[in-house]
């Protein structure tokens, strides 16, 4: 799967944001730092993301 992200360079290193993922964020030393910690970032996101609606009805919708 793919993401978007978003990164800046600021006086610290690098943040890396996902604006698909609403709070999913990270940074690092340097940008192949930080995009390496946005992926485990991404990927504990979900996790927990579905274990909140894995008791939900959940349905999908088309856009024409």
């Amino acid at each position: 799967m793919r993401y978007k992200v978003s990164i800046k360079k600021n006086e610290e290193g690098y943040t890396v944001s996902c604006p698909g993922l609403p709070g999913c964020w990270s940074q690092g030393d340097n940008e192949e730092e930080a995009l390496e910690n946005i992926k485990d970032a991404i990927e504990s996101y979900l996790i927990v993301r579905d274990e909140l609606i894995e008791e939900e009805e959940l349905r999908y919708v088309e856009l024409a």
